[in-house]
């Protein structure tokens, strides 16, 4: 059995939110859009990555996803996210750490996601 990548879905009262955290802050492009229709949807990728975004009210407020993001260059996304985007910044860990398991992370976090961003 294989499979070839995971594509969450991400619940968002308002999809705008969204947009600014992962599209304008994290550099993804939306590669399906269907954010203008009665049931707004996209389909955000970036470096082979995917997430389905959604705006929907009731499954918003059911759900708060944490994700970790995995890179070789922390100290690149570190520095391009905390000059552009620095109220995203987890207020527990804003600031890149050695974690005791040995992977250096910061965190970011806007009202429906949390991400960790992370190197070993």
């Amino acid at each position: 059995m294989n499979f070839e990548k995971l594509v969450p879905n991400v619940f968002y009262i308002n999809i705008t939110d969204g947009l600014k955290l992962f599209v304008d802050c994290l550099d993804f492009t939306i590669g399906h859009n269907e954010i203008k229709s009665s049931q707004p949807f996209c389909v955000l990728e970036k470096d082979g990555l995917r997430i389905n975004l959604f705006e929907n009210v009731a499954l918003a407020k059911e759900h708060y996803p944490e994700f970790r993001l995995v890179t070789k260059n922390i100290e690149e996304v570190y520095t391009k996210v905390s000059a552009s985007h620095p109220q995203f910044l987890h207020p527990n860990l804003k600031q890149i750490t050695l974690r005791p398991w040995g992977a250096k992370e910061f965190a970011l976090k806007d009202e429906q996601v949390g991400i960790i961003i992370q190197e070993w």
